[in-house]
């Protein structure tokens, strides 16, 4: 569910409502076809439009979109989704990133099954590292299994546990990272800017990815926001707020916010 998809679907159920009325402007009843078939195309467009991922993102994917993830998380109270899958888009967007940082170490916080980590590996070069910090087990476990059958998945590290605690043994062990991913759970998120900027984690020239920051159009346009919707909303004043670094948010699926060090 992105701001589109989700603009998309309302613009499609008031098409189907005032098609049906009788009496209303043709002229109306075009315009809001063209709008409907504007917001509804665009993110298939964008595929279209967008190199084509490798035959192992392709088997991620499919293998999430076939497990019911409609459960609770071992070792957390948030539900899994198909929806956190970061998808072909995001994914060769960050496996862009990556290649246009020159990176060689990336940690990405919130790893689910594995497909952003891989896609952001698979532009590491040859003695590039990915340490990927989650929480539940069995989705770890999944993710590794797709790992295994990748050229690139002997550059992922997987830590599994609490993801400060992960990002206080690496910093103490004056671990850098020259990318940084973050895409957990939104009521995390300031605490892992932090502790990324405070403690040395962040390279000098480094970058930080942070997914969701659109969070479905909640911090502009809802009128009540969810926990999630007030996470991100602060997250992202916090964020605004900070002078010692600079950001941009981009409306690519449902938010990504690349940031740097003033």
């Amino acid at each position: 569910m992105t701001p589109v998809s989700i603009l998309a679907a309302k613009l499609e159920d008031l098409a189907e409502r005032i098609g049906g009325c009788d009496g209303v402007d043709p002229q109306l009843k075009a315009e809001l076809e063209q709008a409907r078939a504007l917001a509804a195309g665009l993110d298939p467009y964008l595929s279209r439009c967008t190199t084509p991922e490798s035959p192992a993102l392709r088997a991620i994917a499919e293998r999430t979109r076939a497990v019911d993830w409609e459960r609770r998380a071992s070792g957390s109270s948030a539900p899994l989704h198909q929806g956190m899958l970061s998808g072909h888009v995001e994914g060769q967007a960050l496996k862009f990133l990556v290649a246009l940082v020159g990176a060689t170490r990336v940690l990405e916080i919130g790893m689910f099954t594995g497909y952003s980590a891989l896609a952001m590996a698979e532009a590491l070069p040859a003695g590039g590292e990915l340490v990927a910090c989650e929480l539940d087990p069995d989705v770890a476990a999944f993710a590794e299994r797709c790992f295994a059958e990748s050229p690139s998945g002997d550059r992922i590290e997987v830590e599994v546990g609490p993801a400060l605690a992960t990002l206080g043994r690496l910093a103490a062990d004056a671990r850098s990272f020259d990318l940084v991913f973050i895409d957990a759970d939104k009521g995390g998120y300031l605490d892992y800017l932090r502790a990324v900027l405070d403690t040395g984690l962040l390279a000098p020239g480094g970058v930080i990815c942070v997914d969701n920051t659109l969070l479905q159009g909640q911090p502009w346009a809802a009128a009540e926001l969810s926990a999630n919707g007030k996470a991100i909303a602060a997250f992202n004043a916090a964020l605004a707020a900070d002078p010692r670094v600079e950001q941009v948010l981009l409306p690519l699926r449902d938010g990504l916010t690349l940031v740097r060090w003033a």
